[in-house]
């Protein structure tokens, strides 16, 4: 199992992540055996939609009053003539970007506490669309919206628990997850409240194998977010899900989607789950909601083709296949998935013609 981190940098490492989730198959069957990592909420994944224009777009959110950068700030872009939505949070110095987005107008809306939401709008036409957004300080402090609201976000982190996280996100980069899972254990010890560090080390003890201290960090960050952070949620159903315990699995995953609905990652995971149950529609169902919210979000064709191949419908299961290789042609489960292709062709072939 792997995890990325896109585009890591010596200097530095920005921390406004959204998960990646790497699917790694085992072909043995044409319905394809599914193990799935979760993975870092690393820099946000390139998707786009099949054969359109890859667009970007970025920006710095800095406050008003004193032109100071505003991190964790919850960045929304959507447009519902193109069934987009993509949020994130800004990193240390107030940035974002969001990559594989269509030509389009977007309308972006931007959340974090102690300030007024802001929107506005932005026309991407086939160049990077770079924003500078200004927050105002609100008069009352108002619970924040967004779908990441941890406790972590009002409280002051020691910067020397923010390096050792920074650190452990490095280590993640580059696959030292023995190292990771050391500098993600300092930050906790030098901040006890830190979620997203006890989500990192759930997402390395998973990558490990060892699954019983991946339920308890996650469960740690369940408790100390008070349910609030989602992907804490994602992994521990996901750990439930690899211990074959499908149905409590999917019960923890829909929990994390009351909390962000918008999470493509998490309708996937849940239509892993389903799939496993086999409630094929459902999983479908799922992986569509994935698409509607991201559309061209890979992982999401490979659970849809994975359904089509329990159905034995080999067609349809190579239409998905290929869309995911067109998306991700050196994507971490490209190699596995045109051997998942020729056990497909090979199933059409022997199967009598479709209608």
């Amino acid at each position: 199992m792997r995890c990325e981190l896109p585009n890591v940098e010596k200097s530095g490492l920005q921390a406004s992540f959204l998960p990646i989730l790497l699917l790694n198959i085992s072909l043995s069957l044409a319905p394809l055996v599914w193990v799935l990592a979760v993975g870092t909420p690393a820099a946000e994944a390139q998707v786009s939609n099949v054969g359109q224009v890859e667009g970007m777009i970025s920006g710095t959110v800095l406050s008003q009053l004193d032109n100071r950068p505003v991190e964790q700030a919850a960045v929304s872009v959507k447009s519902r003539n193109l069934g987009v939505f993509r949020s994130i949070l800004t990193d240390y110095d107030g940035r974002f970007e969001l990559h594989g987005l269509p030509p389009g107008t977007y309308e972006v809306v931007v959340e974090q506490p102690g300030y007024e939401s802001l929107q506005t709008k932005a026309q991407f036409e086939g160049s990077p669309v770079k924003l500078v957004l200004h927050l105002m300080a609100s008069k009352i402090s108002q619970p924040f919206r967004g779908n990441y609201s941890v406790s972590v976000q009002e409280l002051k982190i020691p910067d020397k628990a923010r390096n050792e996280y920074g650190k452990g996100l490095e280590c993640m980069g580059k696959n030292d997850d023995v190292g990771g899972l050391s500098h993600f254990a300092k930050a906790t010890q030098a901040f006890p409240k830190y979620v997203e560090a006890y989500y990192h080390m759930g997402a390395v003890e998973t990558r490990m194998g060892r699954l019983e201290e991946a339920r308890q960090a996650f469960q740690t960050a369940i408790d100390l977010s008070g349910g609030k952070y989602a992907w804490a949620e994602f992994g521990f159903g996901y750990v439930l899900y690899l211990e074959g315990k499908a149905e409590e699995a999917e019960a923890v995953v829909r929990r994390g989607l009351e909390v962000d609905e918008n999470s493509p990652d998490g309708y996937t995971i849940l239509g892993l789950t389903l799939l496993r149950l086999n409630r094929l529609d459902e999983a479908e169902k799922n992986a569509r909601q994935a698409l509607l919210r991201r559309p061209g979000f890979a992982q999401a064709y490979l659970v849809l083709a994975d359904v089509y191949g329990h159905r034995r419908d080999y067609r349809v299961q190579l239409k998905n296949l290929d869309a995911y290789l067109q998306l991700e042609p050196k994507g971490p489960a490209s190699d596995r998935v045109h051997q998942a292709r020729e056990v497909a062709l090979k199933m059409l072939g022997e199967s009598k013609p479709q209608e």
